[in-house]
């Protein structure tokens, strides 16, 4: 089955990921964030880069997505492709950074790939206060984040909130606020157990 971890930038999709992988041996299919060649340019004119940088992300979700093997394990999808149209593209159309056209383009592209695409079986929703997500950016330290505004961060947070009160698959949510699954164990342990449960009620 696959399992979408989604969350904003800097909730901790990728440290969820690893921990997962290792504790309980799920099968982790990282974000292609590193491989994105129009990222860096996108943080510094967004309304030039935003249509190129999420048809990129777009086509990279759709092509993992077509050759997946669910049958094989529980893999961890970082961020699904509903993420990156309802509140990603969404977003940056709304800001006026992606024209009516390209939106539209956009739309058409995403609709004839979801015909041809598994749904996840359940998402694992990790919530962070704008306060919070800052923090892990801060400690993580990829340089093209530095820019990224409180005001995006907030904009994003809303964005997740309408679209997890929206959608009908089952959710896992992670105060991310409230614990630190990375840094502490008790809070590791404890949403291990809270991840396992989870997926085994989805089997």
């Amino acid at each position: 089955m696959i399992i979408g971890i989604c969350g904003n930038i800097g909730a901790g999709k990728s440290s969820m990921i690893e921990i997962l992988e290792k504790e309980l041996g799920y099968i982790p299919v990282y974000e292609t964030v590193e491989e994105n060649p129009y990222l860096s340019e996108f943080y510094q004119d967004m309304k030039k880069w935003a249509f190129h940088s999420q048809i990129f992300f777009l086509i990279k979700r759709f092509d993992f997505l077509k050759r997946v093997d669910s049958s094989k394990g529980v893999i961890l999808e970082d961020r699904t492709i509903e993420e990156d149209v309802n509140i990603f593209a969404k977003n940056l159309y709304e800001l006026g950074y992606i024209s009516e056209r390209d939106w539209k383009t956009y739309l058409e592209l995403f609709k004839t790939f979801s015909d041809h695409i598994p749904t996840p079986s359940g998402l694992i929703y990790l919530e962070a206060s704008v306060e919070t997500l800052k923090e892990h950016v801060r400690r993580r330290g990829r340089n093209f984040e530095s820019k990224i505004s409180e005001e995006y961060l907030k904009r994003l947070n809303y964005l997740y909130k309408r679209w997890i009160d929206e959608i009908k698959i089952p959710i896992l949510k992670i105060n991310c606020d409230e614990i630190d699954f990375v840094l502490n164990v008790n809070d590791r342990n404890e949403i291990l157990q809270k991840v396992a449960n989870f997926v085994n009620s989805l089997k």
